[in-house]
Parts: structure tokens; sequence; C-alpha cells
């Protein structure tokens, strides 16, 4: 879901541009396993070469290392960069602006974005590998005394806002019949939260892998598993109105997605180089890598009903909470790039 040449630093989180990786006419590096390889159907597009497309990176998910060491992009008839974002909502509100094109979050930012009227629409979905296995987690320092979510009465949470985690705490919150008033959402981006955490500043904390699980690691304890039906597994592919509303750019855009969930397909099927990326663009320990690598082990495919079921459901329970002040339509958020039937897992990829 990425080097760091030039880093734009803003209040919601910071942005981080590496160079452009594939240009029209460039060569290929054939030991790259995907050097060479394209969609059944792709053919030349000389007029895509003006095009230079900007990967939203969410909090480092090894999207730019991989592309790196597959090559995916090498032959691609356009140019491609990639930004860092430390979490969800920037990167939602960089698809509105414009300065990226395409970027994957989790489950509530979509929402919290369309609550905002940002020009945007969800194009595909992550679905998760190993749904049994939670993404994310509410978790509580070693030592803490609280046993569920219901001892969360009253309690200080720390929240990143408009993320999928703070989707898990509403919905741990309903599913003991409390609400956002009953505790203190404490709203931290992710560094000040694990600084809260760290400190005892906070009871608990709402957040997705690596980060819980590095805390496990270091003593902290599991209170809400971030598992159906409290929370989904899978996460969204968003892109910017400027590039789909452009017939020709739309089309080099689902050209870009397709390599982009190529790369992912090859990264589940090689753990260790996929490892080695999360690890590279994280800047964590590799055996912390590896314990978070079944959060972004995913399967890339175009949104469905089921889908959409559940993301209204979710904006309704945002709506009902306070969360947001405007109803969101989700069916109206949906612009499909992929074909029907197609599924990233089933594609064909080199080891």
């Amino acid at each position: 879901m990425r080097k760091k040449p030039t880093r734009l630093i803003g209040a919601v989180g910071s942005l981080a541009l590496a160079g452009t990786l594939a240009a029209c006419g460039s060569s290929s590096d054939t030991s790259a396993p995907l050097s060479n390889a394209a969609d059944a159907g792709d053919v030349e597009h000389p007029e895509w070469s003006k095009y230079t497309f900007t990967i939203g990176d969410n909090g480092g998910d090894g999207s730019q290392e991989l592309a790196k060491i597959t090559g995916v992009f090498d032959n691609a008839p356009y140019k491609v960069k990639f930004a860092r974002f430390t979490y969800g909502p920037p990167l939602v509100q960089a698809a509105a602006s414009g300065d990226i094109d395409l970027g994957s979050v989790g489950d509530v930012p979509p929402i919290t974005g369309a609550a905002k009227e940002y020009g945007f629409k969800v194009v595909a979905v992550n679905r998760s590998l190993t749904p049994d296995q939670a993404v994310e987690n509410i978790i509580v320092p070693k030592g803490s005394k609280l046993k569920s979510a219901a001892d969360l009465k009253g309690k200080r949470i720390a929240v990143p806002q408009g993320s999928s985690a703070h989707g898990l705490a509403l919905n741990a919150l309903r599913s003991v019949g409390l609400t956002p008033k009953d505790a203190k959402l404490v709203f931290l981006d992710p560094a000040a939260a694990a600084t809260a955490f760290n400190t005892g500043k906070v009871d608990a904390w709402s957040i997705w892998n690596p980060q819980s699980a590095i805390a496990v690691k270091n003593g902290a304890r599991v209170l809400v598993k971030g598992l159906p039906p409290i929370d989904q597994t899978s996460s969204y592919y968003v892109a910017t109105d400027k590039s789909l509303n452009d017939k020709n750019k739309r089309a080099a855009l689902t050209d870009v997605l397709k390599r982009l969930s190529r790369e992912f397909a090859w990264g589940v099927k090689n753990p260790d180089k996929y490892a080695q990326a999360l690890a590279k663009e994280q800047g964590i320990p590799l055996d912390d890598a590896k314990a978070s690598l079944a959060a972004y082990s995913n399967r890339v495919t175009p949104v469905e009903k089921a889908d959409i079921e559940l993301e209204q459901k979710l904006a309704d329970a945002f709506l009902e909470a306070g969360q947001i002040t405007k109803k969101v339509d989700v069916p109206s958020l949906v612009d499909n790039l992929l074909p029907a039937g197609y599924d990233s897992s089933k594609l064909k990829v080199t080891s």
C-alpha cells in the first residue's frame, strides 16, 4: 500500500515524491521478473507517453520497492512516481485535488472524504488473502486491566481521525452499546499516538499493522480484533476525477492499476522479497515486516455490491454517531476501472 528524495510535510500528514520509475522508451532490466510482462490484450499506446501518474503509497505498502524489484513499469508507455502518506485521509484529499492519481486506503477515508465533497472515486478493492487475520486492532498497554470493548467506557482511545482505525473504534463501541460520547476518542496521527500510548497518556490505541504487531511484540495486548462483523479486512483504491473523466487518461490509469496488482501478486508469491520491500519502505526490522505481512497480502478486484453495502452501513454509522455531518451515498462514489471478474490472485506471475 518508496524513496523519499523530496518530502513535503503538512498539517495532515507527510508526502514524499519519488523520482520517475518508468518512461516511454526507457530500457528494461531483463533480470526483473515482470519487466516484460503484460496483461493479455495490452496494445501499444504512444499517446500515453505524455502522462505521468503519481501513485499514493499509504504508509509504506511496498509498492515502490516491488516496482523496482519486479520491473513491472519498465515497459510502460507512461511515467510513474510514488508519493508517501502516513495514513489514508490525506491521501484521499490528495486524490481529490489531483496531486495523486491513484492510491489505496482503508474503509473509512472514502467516507470522510465524500462527506467533505472531495472529487474522487472508489475504483477497485484490495481483498485480504487472509480474511481471518486482523489487519488492525484496538490494543492496550502491558498490565492494562481492560478486558473487553465494554471496558473502554470512560477511557481515552488514541485514533487516527477519519482512518479505518477510527471505524474500528466506532464499531467496537457500538458492538457493546456505547457511543463515542461514552469514551474519549483522542485524535492523533500514528506517530503521535505511538508516543501517547507508550507514555501512558491514553488507555488504548486503535491502529493497524505493523504498528499493532510491533506494539504487541513489545508487550501490548490486543483488546479488540479488527475482524468482521465490526471491521472490514478490505481496503479500497481511490482515483482522482481529473484522470477518470479523461477517456485516454482513464484507459492509461487502468493499465497502471493492473500493473500494480501484478506486482503485488508477485509479492504474495515471493513473501521474503515482499517483506524486504516493506522493511525498507517502513524503516522497520525485517522480522517485524514478516510479522505484519498478512496485512499486505491482498488480491485486487472490482468493487462489488457487497462492498458497497458494507461501506454504506459504515457511512450511516459515522453519520449517526456524529463523526460526519453529511450523508454519504456510497453507490455514487464507485467507478470501477477493472473489468468484471478481474482477480489479481489468478494472474500468472513468475517467482
